[in-house]
């Protein structure tokens, strides 16, 4: 008997469908095509594979996730140290700026740095006290 087109408009989709050989045959088949009854030990073993299989998979996806969630927290808190470093760099620039404003304006009122007695070559306590204003 002839196949009917699939594309004829007067079959219906369970006519289509009876006409497929793999929805007519039992599943239960080898790979050669013969039939094989399978046992009912056969059948428990498939079953515990398959749930030893699906233990396996929750297991895995939920150490993939724990992972994600480690890294992603690691990743904020480098982000908050990193923002923190940048605000104490921004302090500290800040500062030296001003240290040196105020080191420039202070070199120019200093007596130490126009005393003739800072270019001796062996320096003594009292050579500083006497360039000091009394």
């Amino acid at each position: 008997m002839p196949r009917p087109h699939p594309h004829d408009p007067g079959l219906s989709w369970l006519s289509l469908m009876w006409g497929c050989r793999r929805f007519r045959e039992p599943m239960s088949q080898e790979r050669g095509g013969r039939e094989r009854p399978e046992s009912h030990e056969e059948d428990d073993r498939k079953v515990r594979r398959r749930e030893k299989n699906r233990v396996a998979a929750q297991r895995s996806r939920k150490k993939q996730t724990q992972k994600a969630d480690k890294l992603h927290e690691e990743y904020e808190s480098l982000e908050q140290e990193n923002t923190s470093l940048k605000r104490e760099i921004g302090k500290l620039t800040d500062e030296m700026k001003h240290l040196s404003e105020v080191l420039k304006d202070h070199e120019k009122i200093c007596p130490l740095l126009h005393c003739t007695m800072n270019f001796m070559t062996i320096p003594r306590p009292d050579a500083l006290a006497s360039c000091l204003p009394r």
